[in-house]
């Protein structure tokens, strides 16, 4: 949260968007009076001036794009919902936030809570649900504190509750606090683990929409697409489709941690590019560069120093290669080990499989031991083919998408540093130890620059 004031008197930061984090800086942002300072619940009331149907075209039109990895068109996904069934319909807000290098949800949740409830408000009025729940990871209890004080001020206002501002929407919002699993953030995964079972991928069809939480229709969204909304409402569709590109309309927010002299959150509309938020940021640290850099978290194919200017929208990083997902931009310079990063990241999601399914939970532990012998410089170069193939068997067949992003560092760092990997085998060693040959090391990251 720091990091977009002390950027604030830089030449570039003219490009910053703040809306999700206007009131950061404010005294206890997360009060309500603070938030109403912030045009707080004026989306919520324009909302309800209007019929659910009208809400959910004007964020279809608005082109908000959901921001928890996948980019689904968020109005799309609420005019799912069928209407009419005689059903009760829920709204599940998915605040498991737990891939790797991935923190945008937490921050906003902690600092800005109400705007992520006035979002909820408004989807649930939408889709015609009178329960809502936001499921957040366990581990954070000061967020889960923060948004169960939140909830019972809006409660207490009349924004939650029956009769909603007296406009005959009732609303109850639960805060659920979950055990602690990567595979929760997986939307049916979570589902299951609402509703008191072990959070386990679903097969679809049927599709949430269809039959979700307790085999109702159900709306699942991240956090920051609910927080988006309020302020759609509120300042219109031009307004909100006048930042981003055509195709990724609007802003975001980005994470930059690893290797920079001040990490933190940065919102700014999508498109925007690494070179640009790095400029914000003070650069990499001082007398260092830029080795390779993830676009949305753990699980999306990294990037090098060659993609500083890719626009950081989905159709830019699609184009380029990986995927945006959750706008994680960890950043690596030249005195790290990509074997071992891979290796960390790999063990990651071994330990957070769920083992449902064959390729994900026996393909990511294969993964783990041959990386290991890889990082030690104990394996062959056939060691690196068996790498892509067991690779290649997790990636699209596994249940759900957390093989798939097992697999994807393991392509990428083949394909731009496949020499590194080699390198370990030729010296029988990892030039990044320090117990390693520093003329060694110092040659390698010599030939990378």
């Amino acid at each position: 949260m720091t990091a977009m004031t002390d950027a604030s008197n830089s030449p570039s930061s003219s490009i910053l968007t703040p809306v999700l984090s206007e009131p950061w800086d404010d005294d206890k942002p997360w009060r309500l009076d603070t938030y109403l300072k912030h045009d707080g619940y004026q989306g919520l009331k324009k909302a309800l001036a209007k019929h659910p149907d009208e809400v959910i075209q004007t964020v279809k039109d608005s082109g908000l794009r959901g921001r928890g990895g996948a980019g689904f068109p968020t109005g799309m996904k609420w005019g799912f919902i069928p209407q009419g069934d005689g059903n009760p319909h829920y709204l599940v807000v998915n605040a498991d936030e737990s891939e790797p290098g991935t923190c945008k949800d937490i921050p906003l949740m902690y600092a800005n809570p109400h705007v992520l409830i006035e979002g909820v408000i408004i989807a649930a009025y939408a889709i015609r649900s009178s329960h809502a729940f936001i499921y957040l990871r366990g581990e954070v209890v000061s967020v889960l504190r923060r948004l169960q004080a939140a909830v019972q001020e809006a409660k207490d206002a009349g924004y939650v509750g029956q009769d909603v501002l007296g406009s005959g929407f009732d609303l109850e919002i639960t805060v659920h606090a979950g055990a602690g699993a990567y595979i929760c953030g997986e939307e049916t995964a979570l589902l299951d683990s609402l509703e008191g079972r072990r959070g386990q991928p679903r097969l679809r069809p049927p599709f949430p929409a269809v039959a979700g939480l307790y085999a109702s229709p159900t709306c699942v969204n991240n956090v920051e697409s609910i927080a988006s909304v309020p302020s759609i409402l509120n300042r219109g569709v031009e307004w909100f489709r006048g930042m981003g590109s055509e195709k990724s309309p609007g802003f975001t927010l980005y994470s930059l941690s690893g290797h920079v002299k001040r990490p933190g959150q940065y919102e700014a509309p999508l498109g925007v590019t690494l070179r640009e938020l790095l400029d914000l940021a003070g650069g990499v640290r001082e007398g260092h560069r830029i080795k390779f850099w993830t676009p949305g978290g753990s699980s999306t194919p990294m990037f090098t120093d060659e993609h500083l200017d890719v626009p950081l929208d989905y159709e830019g990083v699609g184009a380029a290669g990986s995927m945006l997902g959750t706008k994680a931009l960890q950043i690596f310079d030249e005195t790290v080990c990509v074997v071992r990063a891979v290796l960390r990241w790999t063990e990651f999601y071994a330990h957070e499989s769920c083992g449902k399914c064959t390729p994900c939970r026996e393909g990511t532990y294969w993964l783990v031991q041959i990386l290991e012998r890889l990082e030690k410089g104990d394996g062959t170069e056939q060691d690196l083919e068996t790498l892509l193939d067991v690779a290649d068997n997790i990636n699209g067949k596994s249940f759900c998408a957390l093989g798939d992003g097992a697999a994807s560092p393991i392509f990428s760092s083949l394909k731009y540093f496949r020499d590194e990997y080699v390198a370990h085998l030729t010296h029988r060693s990892c030039p990044f130890d320090p117990a390693a040959s520093t003329v060694w090391a110092s040659n390698l990251t010599g030939a990378q620059a």
